[in-house]
């Protein structure tokens, strides 16, 4: 049975062994009071390390890594400063094997939870995930209830049984700013609409690139959702009755996701609505339910990708800023689902320090991410180019295509020379 108490009467010191791993919620599923409960006495407890997914509030400072060891998957919103103090771990892993590698770590959870049913059970509120599995293998887990959150459904609700600590709280819910998307992006995007078809599961990642294509699918009918994520574009194509999984092959009607990773507008919007259904990571980027999900069609954004298809995803000019994350879980499934489209999408330059730079390169200037076996379709404002089952001499003559202009001649003569 889970004791209850305030959140001053926390003993952080007693309950946390100094070496051992905290983990909580990722974006708008941070417990927030907990966290910054723990991070006011993280001196007490000792050198200790932290696991966190996307960072959207102040609990992960550079300053606190004094006694904190900060790992993640990723490096994305604020997750970026402690890249830039050199404060991060990253642990590149696929997103669907997060689980199994967290497991044998984490020792301490600390989870948001909206309040119980009548029947007693907590629904996991803005995130299920990676989470949920390190429930059965964590020693201690700590919720904070709050009631703002929202009651998700989903079959992984918690009992007493599965909490040793709750706090309760009421407050807003963490959010980050929609980004703006330039001329870039929305050409991108309406280039994207144009490869989606009405009846379409789809699968997006975060940023102003897979916003930008969801605006432009307003036109289209019957999509559905089977994501790692939601945003509030899908938010919106929901309420336009775009978004209806009417035509999904299974979870019919369901907005399936592991993370609600939007505003109160996305988080309202899930509160207590059948047509949500918050899932683990292990049913999310399974292989084998993707591969069945006709016309799956993933959406994810890239730093650079070379002229065979190779993809990274991770750095810039030797910085950490993005994730493996689950892009090839999702780009693998959309290559074996009938129909499927498998999408990479990225503006063809960006800013350098002397001028604009190709992000269509000859040669990677980071990691591979996700193999060129793995690519599929690869868009740029400039067209799209369907990579699978070319040639690598056909691969680079479409990959060109998608280069700026002033970048193509260099391009060619890199190709020339070898």
């Amino acid at each position: 049975m889970a004791i209850e108490m305030t959140v001053e009467a926390l003993d952080f010191p007693a309950l946390i062994r100094p070496g051992s791993m905290v983990c909580w919620g990722q974006a708008s599923a941070e417990p927030l009071m907990l966290t910054q409960a723990l991070m006011e006495r993280r001196a007490e407890i000792g050198r200790f390390d932290a696991f966190i997914g996307i960072g959207w509030s102040e609990t992960a400072d550079p300053a606190f890594a004094d006694h904190v060891r900060f790992h993640s998957y990723c490096a994305t919103g604020t997750n970026r400063r402690l890249a830039a103090a050199g404060c991060l771990h990253i642990i590149p892993s696929h997103y669907s094997t997060l689980p199994r590698v967290l497991a044998p770590r984490v020792d301490v959870l600390m989870l948001q939870l909206a309040p119980p049913d009548s029947e007693g059970h907590y629904s996991m509120a803005a995130a299920c995930e990676y989470l949920r599995p390190l429930v059965d293998s964590a020693r201690l887990v700590i919720a904070e209830v709050n009631d703002q959150a929202p009651a998700t459904p989903g079959p992984h609700a918690l009992t007493e049984a599965d909490i040793d600590i709750i706090v309760h709280s009421s407050r807003p819910l963490v959010s980050a700013p929609s980004p703006a998307p330039g001329a870039a992006e929305q050409a991108i995007g309406q280039i994207i609409a144009g490869l989606v078809e009405d009846g379409a599961v789809l699968q997006v990642g975060l940023g102003s690139l897979p916003e930008s294509a969801l605006q432009a699918l307003a036109g289209h009918r019957d999509l559905g959702v089977h994501s790692g994520l939601m945003t509030d574009g899908m938010a919106d194509l929901i309420e336009r009755g775009v978004i209806t999984n009417a035509r999904k092959p299974f979870d019919a009607g369901s907005n399936v996701a592991g993370l609600l990773a939007g505003s109160r507008r996305l988080t309202d919007l899930a509160h207590r609505n059948p047509a949500f259904s918050l899932r683990e990571t292990a049913y999310t980027h399974d292989l084998n339910v993707l591969s069945r999900l006709d016309r799956l069609t993933a959406i994810n954004a890239a730093v650079e990708v070379d002229l065979t298809g190779q993809i990274n995803a991770e750095e810039v000019a030797g910085r950490y800023v993005g994730a493996v994350g689950g892009a090839a879980d999702f780009l693998r499934g959309a290559h074996l689902a009938a129909r499927g489209r498998p999408i990479i999408a990225l503006p063809a330059t960006a800013k350098g320090r002397d001028g604009p730079v190709s992000r269509i390169v000859a040669r990677l200037g980071g990691p591979v991410s996700t193999s060129r076996a793995d690519a599929g379709i690869i868009v740029t404002e400039y067209g799209s180019a369907d990579l699978r089952g070319l040639s690598l001499p056909e691969r680079r003559a479409r990959m060109i295509a998608l280069a700026a202009p002033e970048f193509r001649e260099e391009l060619e003569r890199a190709v020339a020379t070898g």
